[in-house]
């Protein structure tokens, strides 16, 4: 059966299709214009509360029954448990995907969203902000480095889903301000990941929405104005 994915091209939406492709699994793109504040409508609120991109719909969850999921992380979780792919089945393993899609969720995505938020977004200047995160950005770029000239991949030797999670946001360094020759093992691991088929398709869907210049005053204030806060 078909899963919906309410979606939107950008590095968390590009998780769920790059994972989707790399297993096979049938899916059915809803997009979800994050600009034009699609994202607060009710049919989407009734998928997630949180208001935020990416969600599932899948018809055949577990006992056959209709799921609903957000949250990136929970949905690559997710469909590596329904297909047994893409995490590895033993504890020790496991544990060690689960380690480095958390160190995604909790480090590598939020923290450069803040560098883009302070040095593209904003609409003030604040040095203090964008030193912070661009230093932020480097150091959790040594880290994986690090790890990675180890390891083939961040699980171990093995492609898993914690390589799905980070690589989005890996990608298009140059926004910023990052060479990834600088980081050697960490370039090998991107271009391993960028030349496989099913990530170049999970990273085209919906491609052409993807922004190409700036932002106007409505996608901003939907964004980042008071939009988001209003209770719903």
């Amino acid at each position: 059966m078909t899963i919906e994915v309410w979606t939107w091209p950008t590095p968390n939406g590009h998780k769920v299709h790059i994972a989707l492709e790399e297993l096979g699994l049938p899916y059915k793109v809803v997009p979800v214009n994050i600009g034009a504040g699609e994202q607060f409508r009710p049919e989407f609120l009734a998928i997630t509360p949180n208001h935020r991109i990416p969600a599932i719909v899948d018809p055949d969850g577990p006992g056959g029954q209709r799921l609903t999921l957000f949250e990136s992380g929970a949905i690559l979780i997710y469909l590596a448990e329904k297909t047994g792919k893409l995490l590895p089945a033993d504890p020790a393993g496991r544990y060690r995907a689960l380690e480095w899609l958390m160190f995604q969720m909790g480090g590598v995505g939020p923290m450069f969203g803040q560098y883009g938020h302070f040095h593209t977004y904003a609409p003030e200047q604040i040095p203090y902000a964008q030193d912070r995160y661009a230093k932020e950005v480097g150091r959790l770029h040594r880290v994986l480095d690090k790890r990675l000239s180890a390891v083939s991949f961040l699980a171990g030797e093995a492609y898993s889903i914690a390589d799905i999670a980070t690589f989005p946001w890996i990608r298009n360094p140059e926004r910023r301000k990052i060479d990834l020759a600088d980081y050697p093992h960490l370039k090998r691991w991107h271009d391993t990941i960028a030349a496989r088929p099913a990530v170049q398709r999970g990273c085209a869907v919906l491609a052409e929405n993807q922004r190409v210049g700036g932002m106007s005053d409505q996608e901003r204030e939907v964004l980042f104005g008071q939009t988001q806060f209003q209770a719903r």
